[in-house]
C-alpha cells in the first residue's frame, strides 16, 4: 500500500468510521445545538466509544464529563469541537499536541467575520501547518456515515430516526443542506451512505474528503453542493480518479447569479467566482451539473447509465413514450429549453409498432392514450423502441393510472430497466408516492416534476469525458507581472503558428519609409498601455504617407495627454485587413480553477452580450470546435442563412494553439488575449490584428 493510499484510508477511518470520539463543549441540555450530537449518538446505536468534555460539570446528559481531552483515557480518532471561535482555538491546539487525526470545528467567527475573523483564521492555519491533526470545518455542522451510525452532527434534521440507506455520498460547504437534502430524500427514496459538512475548508476540502471515500465499495456516486470553488485541484484530483472507477458525481453550485455569488461570500468568507470559470471546470473535469433541487436529489440512478460524452458529439436525441399528451408536452418544453431534442419516430418504427398491436401515429410523441395504460401495450411499445436507432433516450411519461393503478401503470418500465439497451427515464405526471417507490426500488431513473426531469436529461448528456491534468508550470516564487507590448507579443505567439497581419514598428522622432502597403492603422507601441483606443492611440484607415506623419503626431499628442508620465517613442503601423467576422481568444490563471481559456465574439460589443465559451486549458481540438458552437455570436459564421462560411477550423486550431500558453516552459504567462482575431472565408485562416499578453518574471 502507498502512502498516498494509506493516508487516504487512514483520514476516511478517522473521519467517517471513528472507533472513539470525544465531543468538546457538549450541553447538558439536549434541545441545544451545543447538545445534540451526543443525543443524536445515542439514538443511533452507534457502538463506538463517546467522551463528554466539558469542564463545568461532573456529567452531561447522564454521562460522565471530562475536563479536556488531556484527562481521556486514550486519544479519540475524531474530536467534534462545539465551543465558541476562541476556544475552538484552544482545543484544535489540544488535539494537535495529543495526537488526534481528525477534529470538526462547529464554529463560525473566522474569515467571514471581518478583520478579527480573519485573525483567528490565520491561527488556524498556523495551527494546521504546526501539527498533523486534520481539520473539518470551521462552520461544520458535521457528518453522518449511516451504515456506521456515526451522526456527529449539530444538525435538527437528524433528529428524525429511519433515514433511509444508500449509496450516494454528499460532500456540502452549507451545513444546513446535508439536512434538507437527506428529508427531501425521504419522499424521493434517496438514500445515502454519508454525508459530510465541509464548511469553511481551512483543511479539509471536498474535493480531499471525496478522495479518500474511493475505496468504499459501497459508494457508488457522489453529491456535492458547492458555494466556492477553493481546492480546486483536489476536486479535479477526484473527479477523474472517480470516472476511473465509473461513480458519477453530480453538483449543484450557486452564484449563477451576481446575487448568489455575493450571498456565497458571505456565508463562506470565499469568492464565488465568476460562474462561467466554474462551468467549464465542471465540463473538463467529467462532473454534471444540474440546476434544479429536486434534479440534483434524482441525478445519480440517469447518470450511472449514461457514460460520459464525447466532445462535440451530435447532440442527444430523445424519444417520448406517453398515456397523457398534455403531461408529456411539459417535459418535452423542458427538454426544449436546454436545447436537448426530441424527435418523432422514423416511419419504421411506427410500423413496427403497428404490427405489435400498438397503435400510432406520426408526431413529436408516442402517444398511447388510455390503451397505454394495459401492460402488454406499454411493454411491447418499450420493446419496439429500445431498438429504434433514432432515439438515445426513452422518457416514459405516465398520467393518472401511475397514482391509481401504480402496478400496473409502471411495472412494464421496471421490468424492462435491467436489460434495456439505452437510457430508459420515467416522468410521473401525477402525484403517485407507491408507482415512485417501486420505479426507485427498481434502479429507474424517475422524476415528479418535468424541469427536474429535464435538468437531469441534459446534465447527463452534457457531462463529458474528463480531460487529464497537465503538468503545470510554476509561477516564480517572488515575481512582478510584465506587460508585453504588442510587437513582443506578436512574437512570444508566432512560435504557436497563430498568424497576424503584417506590421512595422516605427520611432516617431525618425520614422522609415512603410514596406506595408495602405490603408494602415497606427497604434502606439507602450508596455504600460494595455487598452490603445481608451487614451487616444488608434488612428484607422490611414491612407498615405502624409496621413501616416499626421497620425504619429496626433497619437503622441493624445497618449501624453492622457498618460502625462509617459512619453511616446513608437507606434506600430498594421495593414487593415477585413474578414467576414471577428472572435476574441483570451487566456487567463483563475486563482481557484487554473489556466483557462475562452472564445467569443469578438469586437466592441463583447463585454456587452457574454457571449463566449470556456475550457480549461489546455484544451483538445474537439473541445475548441465544441466550444465554437456554444458561442451563438459565431453561428453567423457557419453559413448562417446561405452566408459565406468562415474558416471554423482555423479559429478551432487557433484555439487549441492559444491555450498551449498553460504549459509553456519559456514563460510564465498570467493573462494573454487576441481580439479581435479576423475570421477570413473558409480555407483562408485567421488573422490577430491585436495581442496583449502579461507574463510572470522574477524579481
Amino acid at each position: 500500500m502507498n502512502s498516498m493510499v494509506k493516508e487516504n484510508k487512514t483520514l476516511s477511518n478517522a473521519l467517517l468510521k471513528p472507533k472513539t470520539v470525544a465531543l468538546v463543549g457538549i450541553s447538558d441540555d439536549q434541545s441545544k445545538t451545543a447538545g445534540r450530537p451526543l443525543h443524536f449518538l445515542r439514538n443511533a446505536g452507534y457502538k463506538g466509544t463517546i467522551y463528554c468534555i466539558n469542564p463545568r460539570r461532573e456529567t452531561v446528559q447522564g454521562e460522565k464529563a471530562y475536563t479536556s481531552l488531556t484527562d481521556l483515557p486514550e486519544v479519540p480518532d475524531h474530536v467534534y469541537v462545539l465551543t465558541g471561535a476562541e476556544l475552538a482555538l484552544e482545543a484544535v491546539e489540544e488535539c494537535g499536541k495529543l495526537g488526534v487525526p481528525v477534529v470538526t470545528l462547529i464554529a463560525s467567527g473566522f474569515s467571514e467575520a471581518g478583520a478579527e475573523g480573519v485573525e483567528r483564521e490565520n491561527k488556524l492555519r498556523e495551527l494546521k501547518a504546526k501539527y498533523q491533526t486534520r481539520i473539518l470545518g470551521p462552520s461544520s455542522l458535521g457528518l453522518v456515515n449511516l451504515y456506521e451510525d456515526l451522526f456527529l452532527t449539530a444538525n435538527a434534521a437528524f433528529a428524525e430516526p429511519g433515514l433511509p440507506k444508500g449509496n450516494i455520498f454528499c460532500a456540502s460547504h452549507s451545513g444546513s443542506m446535508i439536512g434538507s437534502l437527506t428529508s427531501r430524500g425521504r419522499n424521493h427514496h434517496t438514500g445515502f451512505y454519508g454525508l459530510v459538512s465541509v464548511g469553511g475548508e481551512v483543511d479539509l476540502s471536498v474535493g480531499e474528503i471525496c478522495l479518500a471515500t474511493l475505496d468504499n465499495p459501497d459508494i457508488h456516486g457522489y453529491m456535492l453542493f458547492l458555494e466556492s470553488m477553493r481546492h480546486a485541484e483536489k476536486l479535479r484530483e477526484f473527479a477523474l480518479k472517480a470516472a476511473e472507477l465509473n461513480r458519477p458525481v453530480v453538483v449543484f453550485k450557486l452564484g449563477r447569479s451576481q446575487v448568489a455569488a455575493d450571498l456565497a461570500v458571505s456565508h463562506t468568507g470565499s469568492m464565488a467566482g465568476e460562474d462561467a470559470v466554474a462551468e467549464a471546470f465542471f465540463k473538463d473535469c467529467g462532473i454534471a451539473r444540474v440546476e434544479t433541487l429536486d434534479g440534483f436529489l434524482n441525478a445519480i440512478p440517469l447518470l450511472s447509465k449514461v457514460p460520459p460524452q464525447l466532445a462535440n458529439k451530435k447532440q442527444i436525441n430523445v424519444g417520448v413514450l406517453t398515456t397523457t399528451g398534455g403531461g408529456a408536452a411539459m417535459v418535452v418544453d423542458q427538454l426544449g429549453i436546454r436545447n436537448v431534442s426530441v424527435v418523432s419516430p422514423t416511419d419504421e418504427t411506427i410500423a413496427k409498432l403497428n404490427v405489435r398491436g400498438v397503435e400510432v401515429h406520426a408526431g413529436g410523441i408516442i402517444d398511447l392514450t388510455l390503451a397505454g395504460t394495459k401492460y402488454e401495450v406499454m411493454k411491447a411499445a418499450l420493446e419496439v423502441l429500445e431498438e429504434a436507432p433514432e432515439f438515445d433516450l426513452v422518457l416514459v411519461a405516465s398520467g393518472s393510472s401511475a397514482r391509481y393503478h401504480p402496478d400496473l401503470a409502471v411495472k412494464p418500465i421496471v421490468d424492462s430497466i435491467t436489460t434495456y439497451k439505452k437510457p430508459l427515464v420515467s416522468f410521473l405526471v401525477p402525484d403517485a408516492p407507491e408507482a415512485l417507490k417501486q420505479l426507485k426500488q427498481a434502479g429507474v431513473p424517475a422524476f415528479q416534476s418535468p424541469e427536474a426531469c429535464a435538468d437531469v436529461i441534459n446534465a447527463a448528456f452534457s457531462r463529458r469525458q474528463p480531460t487529464p491534468i497537465h503538468a503545470q508550470v510554476s509561477q516564480p516564487i517572488k515575481s512582478t507581472t510584465v506587460t508585453l507590448d504588442e510587437d513582443s507579443a506578436y512574437q512570444l505567439l508566432r512560435p504557436l503558428g497563430i498568424q497576424n497581419a503584417p506590421y512595422q514598428v516605427l520611432n516617431v522622432l525618425q520614422p522609415k519609409a512603410l514596406d506595408i502597403s495602405y490603408p494602415v492603422v497606427v497604434k502606439v507601441l507602450h508596455d504600460q498601455i494595455s487598452h490603445k483606443t481608451e487614451v487616444g492611440g488608434v488612428i484607422l484607415h490611414v491612407q498615405n504617407d502624409s496621413e501616416l506623419k499626421a497620425a504619429i503626431n496626433q497619437i503622441k499628442t493624445n497618449v501624453e495627454k492622457h498618460c502625462p508620465n509617459l512619453t511616446v517613442e513608437k507606434v506600430l503601423v498594421q495593414s487593415m485587413v477585413k474578414g467576414l467576422g471577428e472572435v476574441l481568444v483570451g487566456f487567463k490563471r483563475d486563482k481557484d480553477v487554473g489556466p483557462i481559456v475562452m472564445l467569443a465574439a469578438g469586437g466592441v460589443l463583447t463585454e456587452l452580450y457574454k457571449d463566449s465559451s470556456m475550457r480549461l486549458a489546455p484544451v483538445t481540438l474537439d473541445s475548441a470546435y465544441e466550444m465554437i458552437a456554444e458561442v451563438k455570436g459565431l453561428k453567423a459564421l457557419d453559413g448562417f442563412r446561405g452566408k459565406q462560411k468562415g474558416d471554423l477550423k482555423a479559429i478551432a486550431e487557433t484555439v487549441v494553439a492559444f491555450s498551449q500558453l498553460a504549459v509553456s516552459k519559456e514563460y510564465f504567462i498570467e493573462e494573454a488575449e487576441m481580439n479581435p482575431l479576423i475570421v477570413n472565408p473558409q480555407g483562408q485562416g485567421v488573422t490577430a490584428v491585436d495581442a496583449l499578453v502579461h507574463i510572470a518574471k522574477e524579481g
